[in-house]
């Protein structure tokens, strides 16, 4: 019986990487995967989902007006699973598109993402992730200053936190740093 996975982690817990193991396992077996993320991901290039460590691998880029549900359900030959990288930057509707993938076309699908944004709200389709996932499971790191579970993203811009701003800001390590509660309030920067 197909299920819809939330794994959701703060920034450098080893997402990008998961998301490409399971591809790979799934493949080295002969099955086939589609994978998704989300097109204004641009950090590499559009339709690629990259690890820290450097491996990359094709994806389906996705926005507001990709109908995921139709592209997986004419796919031939089907599926074994659907991997979704990034998935706090979908819609509801992408979520719930998610959903019929999983309940009307019997496919496992692996979502991958950020929970809360830099000033510690959910993003869209994290939330509906949290309603709607099968199984949740966090991916853990620690916290860029101490050695506490991270928990939070910190935004930072010429070495100064960030704590207001528009909720979308692609970046990574230039931008972003994992940080637990207590660094988030007060980073020893």
């Amino acid at each position: 019986m197909a299920q819809l996975f939330f794994k959701y982690g703060a920034m450098n817990s080893g997402k990008s990487i998961e998301i490409l193991k399971v591809a790979h396992n799934y493949e080295e077996q002969g099955k086939s995967v589609l994978i998704f993320t989300p097109s204004l991901d641009d950090r590499d290039e559009v339709g690629y989902i990259s690890s820290r460590i450097g491996l990359r691998k094709q994806a389906i880029p996705i926005d507001e007006n990709t109908d995921i549900f139709s592209i997986v359900s004419s796919n031939l030959p089907k599926p074994h699973c659907v991997l979704i990288d990034e998935c706090q930057f979908l819609s509801k509707d992408c979520i719930l598109q998610l959903v019929r993938i999983v309940d009307e076309l019997n496919i496992p699908v692996m979502a991958f993402g950020l929970k809360n944004d830099f000033q510690n709200n959910l993003f869209e389709g994290s939330k509906y992730m949290l309603i709607y996932a099968d199984k949740i499971e966090e991916m853990k790191t620690i916290c860029w200053f101490c050695e506490r579970k991270a928990t939070m993203a910190l935004r930072v811009e010429n070495g100064k936190p960030v704590y207001s701003g528009k909720q979308i800001q692609i970046g990574g390590n230039e931008a972003y740093y994992p940080v637990c509660r207590k660094c988030h309030k007060n980073p020893p920067l």
